[in-house]
């Protein structure tokens, strides 16, 4: 693959940085920019998302018929990684989870009626979106052969009962994509549907409190008593709610991984920073070697997770799939984000574990990545059944003709 960015991204990515650096690293440290739940609070939301429409920085991951600026994986990799410098930068670009995924798979799957009625509104930034697959035990999780949740035909519509978990941004989201068994099939058994909030036969039943800081609308418990969901409301078509999950959560998790780049070498300009004008015994932290060992060896790492992203983010633009990219991506830079937030933490010491800095906010946030988009587990289970399929094509390069 060819490392060079084009002078489109380049732009983009310049664009995106003086923005965060001018707007949203200024309000982090105002106490009223933030809400209840550790977030952008609604009011700054709204004025920075307006100040990045008027940048032309808003949605650059659709295709330019649906409002983006069709940038591709490579692109996004670069500007993502650029927005999320700030904790805020994601979802003022509306670039956030989980609207961005299921705005991606939307403009991918979705009908000329579908983009209309359901992305279009969410592209807009009017509107916030969920994804509903979790469920609680015995029910599925990253195993989607379990999942207990059941849409029965009954005519035109589809009546849709059961209980997912854990849906992020549920209690904020007006348009749902739920996926539901409508078959015993192994792999034609699951179908993705697209509901309104206001559709009666559905429930909230709670905000899960969690231990970290949360994305807008939380983390809900929601319980499906009779919802009924018209036939012209399924994505793709019946059975086919694998082929939709996987359009979705490949990329998605992708897209954790840019943003998540950001945040850790957030973690590292925030620890270079402090180490360099802080002394003790006579000596600047910067010069002592057990600091410089921790901060080198922590660029190495976020380098390699850059390299892990684009080659996979290289691979879908090419038409591939990149599922053991995806996973080793997904695998390495979860956890070097909590890496990098310990690091800085301990660098700065008090200093790193008070709310002066956002440090303890991303250490926080930064322990939900080994789990969100599949456990790192699962995806070293993946790999290793990639790896006793492919033996060693495995490791492979592209050959030119």
């Amino acid at each position: 693959m060819d490392f060079t960015i084009s002078p489109v991204i380049v732009d983009y990515r310049d664009r995106i940085a003086d923005f965060v650096e001018t707007h949203l690293l200024p309000l982090e440290g105002d106490p009223l920019a933030w809400d209840a739940h550790e977030n952008i609070a609604a009011g700054p939301l709204s004025d920075m998302r307006q100040k990045a429409r008027d940048a032309g920085l808003w949605c650059l991951q659709l295709s330019p018929e649906n409002g983006g600026a069709g940038l591709g994986k490579v692109g996004m990799a670069v500007t993502y990684e650029a927005m999320n410098r700030s904790v805020f930068g994601p979802v003022v670009f509306n670039s956030a989870a989980p609207d961005d995924g299921n705005m991606m798979m939307l403009d991918a799957l979705g009908t000329p009626e579908q983009k209309t009625r359901w992305l279009a509104p969410i592209a807009d930034g009017r509107v916030r979106s969920a994804f509903a697959m979790t469920e609680p035990h015995p029910g599925g999780g990253s195993d989607p052969g379990m999942m207990q949740t059941w849409a029965r035909r009954d005519g035109d519509d589809y009546v849709v009962n059961g209980n997912k978990w854990f849906i992020t941004g549920a209690e904020d989201a007006a348009h749902f994509v739920l996926v539901a068994r409508t078959s015993d099939d192994a792999r034609r058994g699951h179908t993705a549907f697209l509901f309104h909030k206001d559709d009666p036969g559905w429930e909230i039943v709670r905000r899960i409190p969690i231990m970290g800081p949360e994305e807008h609308g939380g983390h809900c418990e929601l319980r499906f008593d009779g919802l009924r969901i018209p036939r012209e409301n399924i994505l793709l078509e019946e059975g086919r709610g694998l082929k939709v999950t996987q359009t979705r959560l490949g990329p998605a998790r992708l897209t954790h991984c840019m943003r998540w780049l950001g945040l850790s070498k957030r973690c590292v300009e925030i620890a270079v920073e402090y180490a360099q004008r802080r002394e003790g015994f006579g000596t600047r932290l910067a010069d002592r070697e057990s600091v410089q060992l921790m901060l080198g060896d922590l660029a190495m790492q976020i380098e390699v997770g850059r390299m892990l992203v684009m080659k996979a983010a290289w691979e879908i633009d090419q038409g591939g799939y990149a599922q053991k990219e995806v996973s080793m991506a997904k695998i390495h830079v979860a956890n070097l984000l909590h890496k990098a937030a310990d690091v800085g933490i301990q660098i700065n010491g008090a200093r790193g574990y008070s709310k002066d800095t956002v440090l303890e906010w991303i250490y926080r946030y930064a322990r939900q990545a080994r789990l969100v988009d599949g456990a790192d587990e699962v995806h070293k289970m993946l790999l290793n059944r990639h790896l006793e399929n492919q033996r060693s094509a495995f490791w492979t390069w592209q050959t030119g003709s």
